[in-house]
């Protein structure tokens, strides 16, 4: 019988051990009796209609999230745990509305001579002995209890090392290649198969330089890399969805590093797999990098239509979801403000989304007060929140619907703070 199965599926994900593939679970086809459906019921993965990505039952969500960076560096793990208890952090993100984390990571996360460290284990003592897999492992669990979903995005092949990465692989290295690449992708998405707190796959962060589209170069073309990378993780976890970040230069406009998705129109990503892609940029303000349109004499009225060139017309012609997978500021100066002020609205238009639909989807760079260029939405002390950042996010916020992972149903998440932000 289908229950039969599907509990022996169920006991099978509870004892296996870490890295060990999951196997399919049969109750997913059907379930029965009715009356077990509460401990057998579909995990809710998502998947993509239109300009949307949608629910298990066809309704639209939005990622509203925050990145919470450290395991692409030489720590190996979520930076702050110096500081803090991660799951304290975790609940923190939950009440201030946010129903997502990016976390991105290096393939030096893989080496087993990788050592975590920077975590206080007097405030983290379930975290003593563990490796970087395993403690990713750790937050995964955690941001299921909750209610949190979770996109991995590989942020560069060796640790502390994006900015000197044009490609997702590193030419000439006989280590960082491209089979380096989608095999560790290939890991991950066996080692969450089944878990819906893991919602997709942020192919490479930041392609740029060297990085083409669409041009049938194998070394450089990043549209075909994304799709043969793309249908590998398919092939292992076809419940994923597939983030795939623009470039930096096509034919002859230069844009963000990741965020030049304009080949997207001529050349666009084709999956194995239906209605999983997600298209995904990254957008800061002069603050970061000084670009021309921050000279226009029309600033900051002109952004709008800078983006819709670049990459908003993937959502405006409802050709694809869109995912502004970074963007962020310290907004000290008047132009970032601006800035912040002018993205935070064109995320908050729904006028290309159906009826029932929702706005672009985005994550905030970034939790962590470390970052350089940014800062974070908590200050120095890892604790206090940077309230100016907050305030034109909480109206673009989104309550995600429950996971529900091996039977268990995860709070509702995310969504201006409000009393369902967690349910304990």
């Amino acid at each position: 019988m289908v229950l039969s199965a599907c509990k022996r599926w169920i006991s099978h994900l509870r004892r296996r051990r870490p890295g060990e593939a999951a196997r399919r679970p049969p109750c997913r086809l059907q379930l029965e009796p009715l009356e077990d459906r509460t401990l057998l019921s579909t995990a809710n993965f998502f998947h993509t209609s239109g300009n949307q990505i949608v629910d298990v039952n066809g309704k639209s969500v939005r990622i509203a999230g925050v990145n919470w960076f450290g395991f692409e560096t030489g720590n190996y793990v979520v930076h702050g745990l110096w500081a803090r208890n991660y799951m304290d952090m975790m609940k923190q993100m939950v009440q201030l509305g946010f129903n997502t984390m990016r976390i991105p990571y290096s393939n030096d996360m893989f080496n087993p001579a990788s050592t975590p460290n920077g975590i206080d284990f007097g405030l983290n003592p379930d975290l003593q002995g563990l490796s970087s897999l395993q403690l990713l492992d750790k937050i995964v669990a955690g941001a299921g209890q909750v209610g949190l979903r979770i996109i991995l995005d590989h942020h560069s092949s060796m640790h502390d090392n994006h900015a000197s990465e044009e490609l997702w692989y590193i030419p000439g290295s006989p280590t960082y290649t491209e089979q380096a690449w989608i095999d560790n992708w290939t890991t991950l998405a066996t080692r969450y198969a089944g878990n819906a707190t893991v919602i997709g796959a942020d192919r490479h962060n930041e392609p740029h330089g060297a990085a083409s589209w669409g041009d049938g170069v194998l070394a450089t073309d990043w549209q075909l890399a994304a799709q043969r990378g793309g249908n590998a993780i398919l092939q292992a976890n076809p419940d994923w969805l597939i983030f795939v970040e623009g470039i930096e230069h096509y034919n002859g406009q230069s844009y963000w590093w990741g965020g030049n998705l304009i080949g997207a129109a001529q050349h666009p990503v084709v999956l194995d797999v239906a209605n999983r892609l997600v298209y995904s940029l990254h957008d800061y303000p002069r603050s970061v990098h000084d670009q021309t349109w921050f000279n226009a004499p029309n600033y900051p009225n002109n952004l709008p239509a800078v983006w819709d060139q670049y990459w908003g017309y993937l959502y405006r012609q409802n050709i694809a979801p869109v995912w502004v997978g970074e963007f962020g500021s310290k907004l000290e100066i008047s132009s970032d403000q601006q800035w912040y002020q002018q993205i935070t609205a064109y995320l908050a238009d729904t006028s290309g989304a159906p009826a029932g639909g929702q706005g672009i989807n985005w994550t905030w760079w970034a939790w962590n007060p470390d970052s350089g260029d940014t800062g974070g939405i908590l200050k120095d002390d890892w604790k206090t929140v940077n309230q100016n950042k907050i305030q034109r996010l909480v109206p673009i916020e989104f309550t995600m619907p429950p996971a529900i992972v091996n039977g268990n149903t995860a709070p509702m998440l995310g969504g201006a703070r409000s009393s369902q932000a967690v349910r304990e």
